[in-house]
């Protein structure tokens, strides 16, 4: 039996002649923080409402917590949808009630239920303002509060950090880190590549509906070269020897990117410099980000992506 708590296998989607997602394959193993990532149109939307069975495949399977479709087991589930919104008359605790309730909690368990979270997640003396009182940062940690209030096993967010200033935004990933902490698997979609970079154990990069990479961060840093940046008013030449250095190119008057092979050693191109009296102004061998790796794969479309 699979130990994933979700799978797709050649999932598409055509709206008429239109491909909107293009034979999807992927896992999702328990337990983990996954990143579904690609620009705006890429099909990242489409894709969670066919695993939710919002939309229905064209072609292609989806096992959701061992499950042929999610509503057998929707109450084992949390979504927030990229579409936001909240009763504007309702107190904050009562929307988290309401929806705990809907998924199966006691009228009891579920007004519990909402008072934790709310005094969790520094709410708590917002329990009872209204919705349309709350900022639009307060709001949305509402709504994250109440797609988890009844403790689901699988939570999918669309687009959850949209909009949220960088207070409310660690609030977001202290809720999805408390999450897997606590075993339960996160799926969310985003087009900030610093939240996935931060969080995500395993994470799929999809443009134009295909899937272009699937792994760990680590292992999509190893898709983009490697680069050490240096200054030097000497000729650096020399570093061409190291081995691993695949390529030397000027920045601009006494600037240097020196790319490195799979497996290159940075400390070699620097005790190279030391050994061939290369004098430095500055040496920096940072790991490409994620930002990087996503242009790269993305190519073009990633012009539509936003980074923050």
């Amino acid at each position: 039996m699979s130990d994933a708590a979700l799978e797709l296998r050649n999932v598409s989607k055509y709206y008429g002649e239109f491909c909107a997602v293009n034979d999807l394959s992927l896992t999702v193993p328990t337990g983990c923080i996954y990143g579904f990532l690609g620009p705006n149109g890429a099909g990242k939307t489409t894709a969670l409402r066919m695993i939710l069975d919002i939309l229905r495949p064209t072609t292609g399977s989806i096992r959701i917590l061992g499950a042929a479709s999610a509503l057998t087991v929707r109450h084992r589930i949390g979504y927030l949808p990229e579409e936001k919104g909240l009763y504007k008359k309702m107190k904050a605790w009562a929307v988290i009630a309401y929806f705990a309730g809907l998924k199966g909690l006691s009228s009891g368990d579920a007004r519990r239920r909402a008072f934790e979270l709310l005094e969790r997640y520094g709410l708590k003396d917002f329990a009872h303002a209204r919705t349309e009182a709350l900022s639009k940062g307060m709001g949305q940690k509402v709504q994250v509060l109440a797609s988890i209030a009844h403790d689901p096993e699988l939570v999918i967010f669309d687009e959850p950090f949209s909009g949220l200033d960088p207070v409310n935004q660690g609030v977001l990933e202290e809720i999805v880190t408390d999450l897997r902490a606590r075993g339960r698997t996160v799926l969310f979609s985003t087009h900030v590549m610093q939240h996935a970079e931060r969080l995500c154990d395993r994470l799929v990069i999809i443009g134009a509906g295909k899937r272009l990479f699937d792994g760990t961060v680590q292992e999509a840093r190893q898709t983009v070269p490697h680069r050490v940046r240096l200054e030097t008013e000497d000729d650096p030449s020399a570093l061409k020897e190291v081995p691993g250095v695949v390529g030397l190119v000027s920045d601009g008057p006494g600037s240097w990117q020196v790319e490195l092979g799979p497996g290159a050693d940075p400390q070699q191109v620097l005790r190279t410099c030391f050994e061939r009296a290369i004098r430095l102004r500055s040496f920096n061998s940072a790991e490409p980000t994620l930002h990087e790796v996503f242009m790269k794969l993305v190519g073009p479309g990633a012009r539509e992506a936003t980074f923050r």
